[in-house]
């Protein structure tokens, strides 16, 4: 069988399927949540690297990724002089539009063409010369801190990530971030970050982690054949090769008729996969996302099934 999780074999058939029979596209759209500097961004970098689509022309790429950053609101002059003393916390729910992220996710998920404004870290501002342009794809990424905040944003996505980084990397991460692409100095980072940043993960980011499908310890520093980005682009290579949302293994396409027999099955998986787990020194083993397969598989075509509990209690093992 060709091993998927080489990521040369991950190659997408871009321009086949849907868009050569002039049909209209609703995307599989993925949240990606996670404190600031925790490493989303390239979580969904590396995603778009193992299935070839980072270096596609942006107009045939079968998978986009979007940053909630570009739907920050437009701030007063009082916001924005508060802003350039480090005063204002962009890390709070009311920093974003949020009628506009739902309103643009609505369209990309009807299979419209939409364009987002870029977001200026300097000026503090939307830069709407530098547009990004975002075509009917099968698979969209949507990355940022409060991403699984806002109810109704949350309920549209088809399937949620959390990237869990420990706070002493996010913060060793983000003060040179900050420093040399944003032109902030040492001090402005640090009083921002003990301010605001910190309180809002705790408050706002980090609640919402119990929303997540699938948690990704460590952001792309998770690596090795059963790192959860390898993991997930061989998810995404599936739902794309074969144009269809039911992102499962082979071994859980089973009929309705079939359906007690897929649920045994998926709690004998679930039996053998914690004893395996007692053994184990690996805490991010292939198992965790193999049982979310299952789940989520279920939990699409089967939906009067509420397998919820057994499922958190085993992610959270993972």
């Amino acid at each position: 069988m060709q091993d998927l999780r080489n990521a040369d074999t991950l190659r997408l058939p871009n321009g086949d399927g849907a868009a050569a029979n002039d049909e209209v596209k609703s995307p599989f759209l993925i949240g990606v949540a996670g404190g600031t500097a925790s490493g989303k961004s390239t979580v969904c970098k590396k995603i778009m690297e193992q299935l070839g689509q980072a270096e596609m022309d942006h107009t045939q790429r079968q998978v986009v990724s979007i940053s909630q950053d570009s739907f920050y609101r437009e701030l007063t002059p009082a916001e924005k002089a508060k802003a350039q003393k480090g005063l204002f916390n962009f890390d709070h729910p009311d920093a974003f539009n949020e009628e506009l992220m739902y309103s643009t996710l609505q369209n990309i998920l009807k299979g419209h063409k939409v364009e987002i404004p870029s977001y200026d870290y300097r000026t503090n501002s939307l830069d709407f010369e530098n547009v990004l342009v975002i075509y009917p794809a099968d698979v969209v990424l949507f990355e940022g801190i409060l991403v699984f905040y806002f109810p109704k944003i949350r309920e549209l996505f088809h399937m949620k990530l959390f990237v869990d980084t420990d706070s002493d990397t996010r913060l060793a991460r983000r003060v040179p971030r900050d420093i040399n692409e944003r032109g902030r100095d040492l001090d402005a980072v640090l009083t921002q970050y003990m301010t605001f940043v910190k309180p809002a993960f705790e408050e706002f980011c980090s609640p919402t982690k119990k929303f997540a499908d699938v948690i990704i310890p460590r952001g792309a520093d998770n690596t090795g054949e059963a790192a959860a980005p390898t993991l997930l682009s061989t998810l995404i290579y599936f739902l794309c090769a074969h144009n269809t949302h039911s992102y499962t293994l082979s071994v859980c396409s089973v009929s309705l008729s079939w359906l007690p027999i897929t649920i045994v099955l998926a709690m004998v998986l679930l039996f053998l996969v914690l004893l395996i787990r007692l053994g184990t020194t690996n805490p991010y083993h292939t198992d965790c996302l193999m049982f979310t397969y299952i789940h989520i598989y279920i939990y699409k075509y089967y939906m009067p099934i509420n397998i919820s509990p057994p499922y958190l209690f085993f992610r959270h093992l993972c």
